[in-house]
């Protein structure tokens, strides 16, 4: 299969934007408990980032895009095949991005670390 071009990194990092915000707000409505809104905004700590890998694995796997994505546009494919991903594509991936590092690493072919352990590729959605 040939490789289309990537997403660019302005469109990563603001579809990753998308979905730390709205795993955020989630977050700090359910989540943040009582006390003023320092204590709130502490209290969500570790809520967060457990709701935005959890959105991100499930919407993923079950559609391509995550909400971030999905508003952008973007899919995340097999790289081999252009398929949708298979589930343990999408938790290697998950997995992958929780480790941040591997997200703002990229290759040759702007394919993050994360992509490349993965097999998956970032691609605007048709």
């Amino acid at each position: 299969m040939a490789h289309p071009e990537g997403v660019s990194l302005g469109r990563r990092l603001a579809a990753i934007t998308i979905d730390w915000l709205a795993s955020y707000l989630i977050a700090f409505g359910f989540f943040a408990g009582g006390g003023d809104f320092a204590e709130r905004v502490t209290s969500t700590r570790i809520t967060t980032p457990v709701i935005f890998l959890t959105e991100y694995a499930i919407l993923v796997a079950l559609s391509g895009s995550s909400f971030g994505h999905r508003l952008l546009r973007l899919k995340v494919v097999d790289y081999s095949t252009g398929n949708q991903p298979t589930p343990i594509q999408v938790l290697i991936r998950t997995f992958l991005m929780g480790l941040i590092v591997t997200a703002i690493t990229y290759d040759e072919d702007g394919r993050g670390m994360h992509e490349r352990f993965s097999r998956t590729r970032l691609l605007p959605r048709s």
